[in-house]
């Protein structure tokens, strides 16, 4: 088995393989927020199968995730364990967001079907092999959080082109849905190739081999729900993800509604994800610091004042509203680049208590984690401003309702990122106690390694 410490892991693998999250993040903004009011008012693709067909997606993603992880982690091929599953996977991504973003002027159901279905399918068949993939060739403490923060850095940078583009669009033809899915689309096709090109590219894939053992669904299940350390992160950024989404859920309606600056509902987006981008190497500095438990207790602190403070915010004091985005902006991602990290620290862990090979599988459940929060935030969100009056087809809501609109969104956010933090403040697994763990994994033989289910 291929061995590299630390110190000689360099950055520029961590950004190659973090390339294939350009096209990826470009694409997955404008295919939640933007495609499903174009397809209902430009192509006249009722809402209701729009809203059907992406639930089935996701909840075929979702399904994916944990099989797809289990069955990386005992691939083996002379092209190595993760890079097939991601070529594939990333094959059917390009394919289904040209099908999404270039669609006929006649767009049928069963072309929607397709390149929904290739997309989602791709996301899945992709994004957990690949986390898994940076866990491996990361295998120091405080390299997964360089690793992680790189990851973070190009997801933010590509956040603000679609969103930039976004913007363009809109002042070139307000209410051209078809210029929109042009520039977007043009913007993922032209990253996707030659970022999928740079990540199979990426020469350090330090895999052992491994034995091969029938799949046990049952031996996964104690493998996830066995592990104390793997469910404080698990449930850790499930608040994290739901604290964001109830922010982005509501950011338009407060914004809209409760300031009255409707002009502000993309540019405030773009405003906080442009001071994202530095949030990054921000973070990664202070995580190797402050090692990844205490920094992601900070970093969710933060976020939960940063968010409370919101409720001082009025139409009167627009300045405040700035200042606080700026702030959330050099804390975005700063508790997801942690948790992230942390995966790969408790999959080692497990593999040197009992020999098996479980990275895959522990970040597919993380990536359902992040899904099942991001889920919650609208179920919470949504009926809870409608339990207050807020109603965004009324002309003029009442001040109670705007009132309840606010505290939703400031409150909710501020308590997930609080309940994260105090999930994660009771992780017990340091640098010292992983340097030794990694030590021993470096010199056990491999034939004592078994596959993931």
């Amino acid at each position: 088995m291929t061995t590299r410490s630390s110190a000689a892991s360099p950055s520029g693998s961590y950004h190659r393989l973090a390339a294939i999250y350009v096209p990826v993040t470009a694409a997955a903004q404008p295919v939640a927020a933007w495609l499903p009011a174009i397809l209902a008012r430009d192509y006249g693709v009722p809402l209701t199968l729009v809203g059907t067909l992406y639930l089935a997606g996701q909840l075929l993603n979702c399904a994916l995730d944990p099989v797809v992880g289990a069955l990386s982690d005992r691939t083996q091929s002379r092209f190595g364990r993760r890079r097939p599953w991601v070529a594939g996977g990333g094959a059917l991504f390009v394919a289904g967001s040209a099908m999404l973003f270039f669609p006929p002027a006649s767009l049928g159901l069963a072309w929607l079907v397709a390149a929904l279905a290739a997309y989602y399918i791709g996301l899945a068949l992709l994004s957990t092999p690949l986390l898994a993939w940076s866990g491996e060739i990361a295998t120091g403490y405080h390299d997964r959080t360089r690793a992680a923060s790189i990851f973070t850095l190009w997801q933010s940078i590509a956040l603000v082109g679609a969103l930039a583009l976004a913007a363009l669009a809109q002042h070139l033809r307000p209410g051209d849905g078809q210029l929109q899915l042009t520039l977007f689309g043009s913007l993922v096709l032209a990253a996707a190739i030659p970022a999928l090109w740079l990540t199979l590219s990426n020469r350090d894939d330090s895999a052992p081999p491994l034995l091969a053992v029938p799949l046990s669904p049952l031996a996964a299940a104690r493998a996830v729900f066995g592990n104390p350390l793997l469910l404080r992160v698990l449930a850790s950024d499930a608040a994290v993800r739901a604290g964001q989404g109830i922010r982005t859920t509501l950011l338009l309606f407060y914004v809209t509604f409760y300031l009255g600056r409707p002009e502000w509902g993309a540019g405030l987006f773009l405003f906080q994800y442009a001071f994202g981008m530095l949030s990054a190497p921000i973070w990664q500095r202070i995580g190797v610091a402050l090692g990844k438990r205490r920094a992601a207790i900070l970093a969710e602190v933060f976020q939960a004042l940063i968010n409370l403070a919101l409720v001082l915010t009025t139409s009167d004091r627009f300045w405040l509203v700035l200042a606080l985005a700026f702030a959330q902006g050099l804390t975005q991602g700063s508790g997801n680049i942690m948790l992230r990290s942390m995966v790969a620290d408790v999959a080692d862990k497990h593999r040197a208590e009992t020999g098996e090979e479980r990275t895959g599988l522990y970040y597919s459940v993380f990536a359902l984690a992040d899904k099942i929060g991001g889920a919650l935030a609208a179920g919470i969100a949504l009926p809870l401003i409608a339990w207050f009056g807020f109603d965004p087809k009324a002309v003029s809501n009442t001040p109670q309702a705007l009132n309840g609109l606010v505290l939703v969104f400031a409150i909710g956010p501020a308590l997930a990122h609080a309940i994260s933090a105090a999930v994660i403040s009771g992780f017990a697994l340091d640098a010292a106690q992983h340097h030794a763990i990694r030590r021993h994994l470096d010199t056990a033989a491999d034939p004592a390694l078994q596959p993931a289910e």
